[in-house]
């Protein structure tokens, strides 16, 4: 079976066990956004607190985080942790998206996925996940987001070399499947599922894994 076959294979027996996920939550693109960058690091659970907190305020707004102070923000965003980084990260792309434009999610957007990418780069504390999370889940375009469950599956079951890039494994994905950001949104949902559940940091629980039928090489 070719490589491309299995990618597609995997994400069947994965489906089929766990069912849609309905990632990314967000009641907005801007939410989606915030918490791309807020999720580094963390739990969904303590995002969603902070999250909760700018929306109780009626700030999840890109004029309204541009009033607020960096300490202010991360006052805010305490339970995301490392919270004054990602204040100074958010407040980067509000920056971002005021000077190139004019503080319009629509504008940034309509921009050439690629292009949008490497500008996203350019923010400082933006890498290359969060960065693909803002595209992928804020803007609904078809980039496939790596992370590290998702490295850890590919590699234990021979996929892709110990050593291999991000970029490596994000082409080795959008070469293998059809370019639908939905896809891309609930593969990546679905390896997130499999790596907690069953494929480990430490100790894989391969016995009842979905992926247990495929050559793996633990």
């Amino acid at each position: 079976m070719t490589t491309s076959k299995r990618i597609n294979k995997l994400y069947r027996l994965l489906y089929k066990k766990y069912g849609p996920q309905g990632w990314w939550p967000g009641d907005s693109q801007l939410e989606c956004i915030l918490g791309a960058i807020l999720a580094q690091n963390t739990s969904w659970k303590n995002v969603e607190k902070a999250i909760n907190n700018l929306r109780k305020l009626n700030l999840i707004s890109i004029d309204k985080l541009k009033l607020l102070t960096t300490d202010e923000l991360a006052q805010l965003i305490r339970s995301s942790g490392y919270f004054n980084q990602k204040a100074l990260k958010i407040k980067n792309f509000v920056k971002f998206i005021t000077e190139n434009y004019n503080g319009s999610l629509e504008n940034m957007f309509e921009e050439d996925m690629y292009v949008l990418r490497d500008k996203l780069l350019s923010i400082k504390g933006v890498g290359p996940e969060t960065a693909d999370c803002i595209i992928l889940y804020g803007g609904n375009k078809p980039i496939f987001v790596i992370d590290t469950y998702t490295y850890r599956v590919l590699s234990r079951h021979g996929l892709v070399p110990e050593q291999t890039s991000y970029n490596e494994m994000q082409e080795l994905f959008m070469d293998s499947l059809n370019l639908d950001p939905g896809i891309f949104n609930e593969y990546h949902a679905l390896l997130v599922k499999v790596g907690k559940e069953h494929c480990k940091k430490r100790i894989p629980l391969c016995t009842g894994c979905p992926l247990e039928g495929d050559p793996h090489t633990i």
